[in-house]
């Protein structure tokens, strides 16, 4: 596990539930990659999760990897909650079912292949990959609009 990638990520909701979308920049060394895209009737916590799963999935080996994002909701899960969550039966801590368990899974899944660390930042702050996968989360919900409208004027 000798290559160091860091991901950004970021989801957005318009509306929540809504149209989400999210971003991704995967960077090694200079090498980069912009991945994202949109789920139509979602929330913004699923995008959060989802654009570090889908950066985390474009991983081809084990890495050392920095995940930066905006989301508490991701840092926290991925760092306090999950293995009280995972003791307790997927139960939360008022005793309801913990929201977005397959995404959670998911997550748990592929950081096993790696040894991945947690970076919360402070969203809309002027941090340039935060702001970037932002664009891309905002860029894939209007792509996703666009296409929809296409498809409803055939």
């Amino acid at each position: 596990m000798s290559t160091r990638v860091e991901i950004y990520c970021d989801g957005a909701c318009s509306g929540n539930p809504g149209v989400g979308g999210w971003g991704t920049i995967l960077r090694c060394g200079t090498t980069e990659k912009e991945l994202s895209g949109a789920e139509g009737m979602t929330t913004n916590n699923r995008m959060e999760l989802t654009a570090a799963i889908r950066g985390l999935e474009a991983l081809t080996r084990p890495c050392r990897v920095v995940v930066t994002t905006d989301s508490q909701y991701l840092v926290k899960g991925m760092t306090e909650w999950l293995p009280g969550w995972v003791r307790k039966g997927w139960v939360n801590s008022r005793k309801e079912p913990v929201l977005n368990r397959d995404l959670w899974e998911r997550l748990i899944e592929l950081t096993t292949r790696h040894k991945v660390e947690w970076v919360w930042i402070r969203g809309h702050n002027g941090h340039a990959e935060n702001e970037r996968c932002d664009l891309l989360a905002r860029g894939a919900i209007d792509a996703f609009r666009r296409q929809a409208e296409q498809l409803m004027r055939r």
